[in-house]
């Protein structure tokens, strides 16, 4: 037995580390700010990871906004192919929106011309490039999901393992029933919910939203995870029910359903991290252990003092709070281990803590389990002990842990739903300067060098002109190589590297629309000057939507 366990575990580390990741647009055709002469009928954009067409949106409009795309988008592995009307000369938007395997949707614009002779660029009229899948709705219905989900295996723990030498346990089982019973009936209704806001569609159009559900990674996950929680439920409701508390040695047939059950159970926690942020970690199996080791934790203790409050009134109680701290000391143990370590591996800075939207939601679900920490702590000296010596208590400090937990669930469904920070953070160190958001003009000095930023408009999804001027003593530097790279600091989506031109003396620049998102970006100029030691500088931007 454990042996085999062993090559279980060998297997679970040695799964490849390729993990779903958020699809960043790498090249298109027509190009970001080109100019064809030849009108083209397609649009292609191809992307860093396959995308799937049917949640895929993409606009192609004129200056006045007019709208050119001739047929839904198709998908040719990583690459979306868009039809387009005939199209004479002049400038034209792309408007495209995209969701990752991991169910974060991404949005991004870019221009270009037909020419020979289009003109200047007009000022076109861009929609919102910001987009999370946090909404209040979302983020309620993950959160009634996972914690139903948690109180349920926790509530089994503690009816077939825990307390079961305390006898009757009717009520622990009717609250099981209807911990699942929720879990069931909204995690299908929370996957409906994220599909229809994916595909940009209405929640009560089943029609269209169904055949979608299984569309990426995220869905076919959830999927499972319902299936696995089903499997779960009937495993565990014929283990109780096999179960006679008042007998002291178990069947065979009860111990191979309780068996069946808590493997069960096993494949409800690790499925979430399989299509989750812990898929992104290396080494990917460890992640996804150790998350479900988290959640089992979660479960045990959130699960088990949802039981406690439930006897409190019984003859039951002492025997079951006797036997449930012991084997919650250690669930908590586990629980602020495993998360210190998931911080560890998500978060590329300490600093990423209080900066990001991400550490700041794993912040506040840290701040509510020290609280409940420290309230269990209390529990166990101070209410147990009463407890045991016959007096009565009152269960406000245990429904004190329950909501603290609870509310530590919650942020971590806000977590969940968020992007973690990009590893770039870590990759550009401390930078040099903050700069946006609007238009830039920032001077910076390193190694001798005075380096000047410009960046107009500043915007996300649009054309920007980039500016960099080097000086040194005053004078401007000419003749060296500059390149300057883009990396979003919001979410992992890769690095977009270009090399300038000096378009005067001593000063390089281009147009890009390499800002494809609103939010942080850490843009990073490399100079090589002629005959002396080439040098990097960082600056941390904010660009607008």
């Amino acid at each position: 037995m454990r042996r085999a366990a062993l090559i279980a575990l060998v297997v679970l580390l040695a799964l490849p580390a390729a993990a779903f990741g958020h699809a960043t647009l790498i090249r298109s055709t027509p190009g970001s700010s080109g100019v064809v002469n030849t009108p083209p009928r397609t649009v292609t954009l191809e992307f860093s990871e396959p995308v799937e067409a049917r949640f895929a949106s993409v606009s192609v409009t004129d200056a006045p906004g007019n709208q050119l795309r001739d047929g839904r988008p198709t998908a040719e592995g990583n690459t979306l192919v868009v039809p387009i009307k005939e199209v004479g000369e002049g400038w034209y938007l792309v408007y495209w929106r995209v969701v990752s395997t991991d169910g974060h949707p991404i949005r991004g614009a870019f221009t270009f011309a037909v020419g020979p002779n289009p003109g200047p660029s007009p000022e076109f009229k861009i929609p919102s490039i910001s987009e999370t899948a946090a909404t209040p709705g979302l983020v309620t219905a993950r959160w009634i999901v996972l914690l139903a989900a948690m109180a349920a295996i926790g509530l089994f723990v503690l009816r077939l393992l825990t307390a079961r030498p305390a006898g009757d346990l009717r009520n622990v089982t009717k609250a099981f029933g209807v911990a699942s019973a929720v879990a069931l009936v909204v995690a299908p209704v929370y996957l409906v919910m994220s599909t229809a806001q994916f595909s940009l569609r209405s929640a009560f159009d089943l029609g269209e939203v169904l055949p979608l559900l299984d569309g990426t990674e995220f869905g076919k996950g959830f999927i499972r995870l319902e299936l696995c929680f089903a499997l779960f439920v009937a495993a565990a409701g014929i283990a109780i029910w096999l179960d006679d508390p008042a007998r002291p040695r178990r069947t065979i047939a009860d111990l191979l359903a309780t068996t069946g059950a808590l493997l069960a159970a096993a494949g409800v926690l690790l499925i979430p991290g399989t299509s989750g942020h812990p898929g992104t970690a290396e080494p990917r199996g460890l992640a996804i252990v150790l998350d479900a080791v988290h959640l089992g934790a979660g479960s045990i203790w959130i699960g088990g003092l949802i039981g406690l409050l439930i006897l409190w009134r019984s003859r039951q109680l002492a025997l079951a709070v006797r036997r449930f701290s012991a084997v919650a000391l250690y669930a908590v143990g586990v629980l602020v281990a495993t998360g210190i370590w998931a911080s560890i591996v998500h978060l590329p800075t300490l600093a990423s803590l209080w900066e990001t939207g991400y550490g700041q939601a794993l912040l506040v679900k840290m701040a509510l389990l020290v609280v409940a920490v420290v309230l269990a702590a209390v529990n166990l000296l101070r209410t147990k002990t009463r407890l045991l010596a016959g007096e009565r208590q009152s269960p406000r400090f245990v429904g004190g842990e329950v909501v603290l937990i609870a509310g530590a669930v919650f942020a971590a469904a806000i977590v969940t739903s968020l992007a973690p920070p990009a590893k770039a953070i870590a990759e550009i160190g401390k930078p040099a300067a903050e700069v946006g958001p609007g238009p830039v003009d920032k001077t910076v000095e390193r190694d001798g060098y005075e380096i000047t930023f410009g960046l107009t408009p500043n915007r996300a999804a649009t054309q920007n002109q980039v500016s960099i001027a080097v000086r040194k003593d005053g004078k401007p530097v000419t003749g060296a190589a500059v390149t300057e790279s883009f990396a979003m600091l919001d979410m992992e989506m890769g690095r977009q590297e270009y090399e300038l031109t000096e378009t005067a003396p001593g000063t390089y620049g281009r147009e890009t629309s390499a800002l494809v998102m609103a939010g942080r970006w850490g843009l990073t100029v490399r100079v090589e000057p002629p005959g002396a030691e080439p040098f990097t500088v960082t600056v941390l931007d904010h660009a607008d939507g």
